[in-house]
């Protein structure tokens, strides 16, 4: 296994307006996938999202929106050290690629970086599989979401 990039595809029914809203703003965002999202969604703005209860285990973590082109893509990075600024080698990147299709979108997301961290093979594989665990979960969570709200609008 390579242990570089985490690729997913899945096809959502819902316009890629809809879609990019899902993906990007730190309210759908937290429906779908981290508990909390406190961030701008422009390109340079620093925040965090936090998954479970912080004074429990939980975590939270730095995010970096990197790039911000409604409605086809939306990137960030993430995983950096606290009060470090995001940059190739110390935070991977996720990109979410929009393309209508049909009457929805297709969505690619990469994340990309992991062999970029210098992490040992051990922390590098388990670091790899927690985040492909983590994407097969959570990405499925989008699609009910966001075709709820296409129903709405």
């Amino acid at each position: 296994m390579e242990f570089g990039t985490i690729e997913r595809e899945i096809y959502v029914e819902a316009s890629p307006e809809i879609v990019f809203e899902v993906v990007s703003s730190p309210d759908h965002l937290k429906q779908w996938w981290p508990d909390d999202a406190r961030y701008d969604p422009t390109p340079g703005s620093t925040g965090e999202i936090v998954f479970g209860d912080p004074d429990a285990d939980g975590a939270i973590v730095p995010f970096t929106v990197v790039d911000v082109l409604p409605p086809r893509r939306f990137s960030f990075r993430w995983t950096h050290p606290a009060g470090e600024v995001a940059a190739e080698g110390n935070s991977l990147l996720v990109t979410f690629d929009l393309t209508p299709s049909g009457g929805g979108t297709l969505l690619r997301m990469t994340e990309t970086g992991f062999r970029e961290m210098g992490w040992e093979v051990a922390v590098l594989e388990q670091q790899y599989r927690e985040h492909v665990t983590g994407w097969d979960f959570y990405l499925p969570r989008l699609v009910p979401y966001a075709a709820a709200l296409e129903v709405r609008a």
